[in-house]
This record gives structure tokens, C-alpha cells and sequence, in this order.
């Protein structure tokens, strides 16, 4: 029996497993499913982390996955897990150097920058004007840039929150993800 399990995990996308995992428990699914991410997983992390740091980042990701796959809605979980590692990185990096990260990887993707440490363009520098250019968002916009991307809530989540309507959070986040950009390209 666990060989035609293990069979039907292989054929099952990514949206199955997802759902399996939460209906059951069942740390099987989670890791069939993470399997197939694991190498775009420690390719995020080493663009941010040594490479130790990285391999250790990736069994830490892993264990967070447990947990927050059952809170979140996920409609796409490969980006959903690109997203979770890239902040598992920068969390790492704030709790080292001691200081906040405001970061969207969209906005550094968009830029056409490569954040990664040998090309001069360090990601410190990206980080503090991303900072900047968080500061100056409406109020709005930023609470929703916040909860939305760095904290990772739902759109229902982020307007539950802040009791914004659910139009006017997917106003905000669009609106203050271009405005982010706007800002990093001038910087």
C-alpha cells in the first residue's frame, strides 16, 4: 500500500497534496509536496544567505510549512513558497543585523535589479530604500503592503484586519506595490 500511496503522490498537483495535507495531517503529503520545490527553495535562499545558511534555511522552511499551510488559502503554491522562503531569508538577515526589512519581491523583480551580493548592488542598499520608500506610502496603502506581503494575510485576512472593504485592500496593495516600484526606480 505505501508504494501505490507514494505513486499517487507523485502523479497529484500541487493543489492536491495541498488539500490532502490539510484534511489529513498527514506530513507525507507536505513532503512530496515540498520535494518537488526544494531545489527553487535553496536557490532563494542562497541568493540571500551563505551556502550553509542557505541548506540550514531549507529545513527551517520546511517546518514553518507545516504550520502555515493550514492557515493560508493557497492558490499557487510554488509562488506562494517562493514568497515564504524569500521572507524566511530576510527575517534572517533583520535578526542578524538588528533592524527592520520592508521588502517586496516584486517590486526588486520588476526593477530589473539582481539583488545578489556579487554584482555591487547590495541587497543592504535595496533594503534601506525599500524602507524609504515604504515610509512614504499613504497610510493605507502601506498597512496593506505590510500585512500583505510581509506578513503574509489573505486579502480577506488583511481586511478583517484593518477593516478596510475587500475592493478598496485590492486597491491598496496594487496601488502601493506600483507606487513602490515608481519610488525604487527613482532611487
Amino acid at each position: 500500500m505505501p508504494f501505490l500511496q507514494q505513486h499517487m503522490m507523485k502523479d497529484a498537483d500541487d493543489a492536491e497534496l495541498v488539500r490532502s495535507y490539510k484534511e489529513t495531517g498527514q506530513l507525507e503529503f507536505l513532503a512530496a509536496l515540498y520535494e518537488r520545490y526544494m531545489d527553487l527553495v535553496y536557490g532563494v535562499c542562497l541568493k540571500y544567505l551563505d551556502e550553509e545558511s542557505a541548506k540550514d534555511a531549507v529545513m527551517h522552511i520546511f517546518e514553518e510549512l507545516i504550520g502555515k499551510v493550514k492557515q493560508h488559502e493557497i492558490q499557487n503554491f510554488r509562488g506562494w513558497l517562493h514568497v515564504l522562503s524569500r521572507n524566511h531569508c530576510l527575517m534572517k538577515i533583520r535578526a542578524t543585523k538588528g533592524r527592520t526589512v520592508s521588502i517586496d519581491e516584486h517590486v526588486f523583480m520588476e526593477t530589473g535589479e539582481n539583488n545578489h551580493p556579487d554584482n555591487g548592488f547590495s541587497l543592504e542598499n535595496n533594503l534601506q530604500a525599500m524602507e524609504k520608500c515604504l515610509d512614504i506610502l499613504p497610510e493605507e496603502q502601506k498597512r496593506s503592503v505590510d500585512l500583505f506581503y510581509l506578513q503574509e494575510k489573505s486579502y480577506r485576512e488583511v481586511a478583517d484586519i484593518t477593516g478596510y472593504e475587500m475592493n478598496k485592500v485590492k486597491s491598496y496593495i496594487q496601488n502601493g506595490k506600483r507606487n513602490l516600484k515608481i519610488c525604487m526606480e527613482k532611487n
